[in-house]
Formats: structure tokens, C-alpha cells, sequence
């Protein structure tokens, strides 16, 4: 499916984009494919399985079938790195540790999906609303609509993505590390594997602040230029 959309984004959607902007382009949009429908389904496989509730319990059929939507999306998109980006050794990295964690939640352990779905809720939460941006943001130098989308919609879009990956993250990971680090789930999960997972999901939302912090920088250091220009 993933490979269909990114065909007809390539070859469809966006042929007349720049060549350069045309890979871009189209992983948004399989990224639009993934991410809200992930949020929705994830929330309902964490919503009505009532006894799977929790950081050990076993996956429902349900909360598998999302593992696997999401990691066909990862895989695609990896392909996509490979294929045009190779150098990007950041995402290729982290698409990569990401299909670790999904695919041994989903095939070697078949535990602990509540807490990787609660986390890909907090990762695609935002989305829709990146893609947007990066999508205004690759043509703002030549379109006036997509210039004038990208200032309206940078500010409210960081302070979203602030508030997803620097409060709401950091703060479920500190109950999914405490709950592990009592050993509650050792004997399903093995100890190895679940600091695995956290190695990956602390560096991942570091990262996150990291690359949001940089946003604001840039988004006050333009603020600022712009006044002073006017000021002169």
C-alpha cells in the first residue's frame, strides 16, 4: 500500500515539483498515510482492549494488526532513505531503531504493545501538522501561498510538537522506565530487550527537543531580523 502511494506521489501527485523536491514530497505524503490513521488506531487498540492495559501484558490481535501498519510504513520509508538520502545516517538510524522495537514487540516477545502504542501515538500526534509545514516549507521560496502557510503555521505547530515530545513523552517514558526497572515484566520481557527499548525511545525524544529547539532558535532569530530591518 505504502509503495503504491509513494509511486503515484512520485509519478502523480507531484511530477511537476522540482526533481529534487519530488522525494521529499512524496514520503510526506505516505508519512499523511501513516500518521493520523496510526494515532486513531492505535488509540482504539489501546482503548478497548481493557485487560491489555498495561506495560507487560500480551498483545491483542488488534494491537498487532497496528504494529504491522506501522512497520510497513517504516519500512517503506526506509527504502526511501536508502534509495535517495543514503548520507542521512540521523533517520536512517532512527527508522531503524524504530523497526527494532516494533518488530520485537510484535514477533519475539508478542508483549508490551500498550507502551509502544501509547508512544506512536506521541510520535504521529504531530504528524499531520509536520507534514504540512515541510511540505510549505520545501516550496516557500518559490510559491507565495506555501511562504505565507509556512509563517502561519511554524509558531503554533512548534508549540504543538513542544508540548507532545517535552512534556507528554518524557513523562510517559519516566512511568514506562519505572515500571521495567521493578522488574515487573522481566519475566515476559527480557531485560535486554526492554532497555533496548528505552535506549531507543530516550534517544529518539532527545533528539525531538533537540531538533524543536533548534525551530524556536531560527523562528526568534528571524523575529528579530525582520524588526531590526524595519527599525532601520
Amino acid at each position: 500500500m505504502y509503495l503504491i502511494i509513494y509511486l503515484l506521489a512520485y509519478f502523480g501527485v507531484f511530477r511537476n515539483w522540482d526533481p529534487k523536491l519530488r522525494p521529499e514530497a512524496s514520503s510526506c505524503l505516505i508519512s499523511f498515510a501513516h500518521g493520523t490513521p496510526a494515532v486513531i488506531l492505535a488509540s482504539l487498540a489501546v482503548k478497548t482492549q481493557l485487560s491489555n492495559r498495561g506495560f507487560a501484558s500480551p498483545n491483542s490481535n488488534f494491537q498487532n494488526m497496528v504494529l504491522e501498519y506501522s512497520i510497513a510504513y517504516f519500512l517503506m520509508d526506509l527504502v526511501h532513505y536508502l534509495i535517495f538520502f543514503p548520507s542521512d545516517v540521523l533517520f536512517i538510524g532512527h527508522h531503524l531503531a524504530t523497526l527494532f522495537v516494533f518488530a520485537t514487540c510484535r514477533y519475539l516477545v508478542i508483549h508490551g504493545a500498550f507502551a509502544i502504542l501509547v508512544l506512536l501515538v506521541l510520535a504521529e500526534v504531530t504528524s499531520f501538522c509536520q507534514n504540512t509545514w515541510t511540505l510549505a516549507s520545501a516550496r516557500k521560496g518559490d510559491l507565495g501561498s506555501a511562504s505565507r502557510l509556512y509563517q502561519v503555521l511554524s509558531p503554533p505547530f512548534y508549540v504543538f510538537y513542544s508540548i507532545v515530545r517535552g512534556f507528554a513523552g518524557p513523562l510517559f517514558v519516566y512511568e514506562m522506565g519505572a515500571f521495567y526497572l521493578s522488574g515487573a515484566a522481566d519475566n515476559v520481557i527480557p531485560r535486554w530487550l526492554w532497555v533496548s527499548w528505552m535506549i531507543v525511545v530516550v534517544t529518539a525524544i532527545g533528539v525531538s527537543i533537540m531538533w524543536i529547539a533548534n525551530l524556536w532558535v531560527e523562528l526568534f532569530r528571524d523575529r528579530n531580523e525582520k524588526v531590526e530591518e524595519k527599525l532601520q
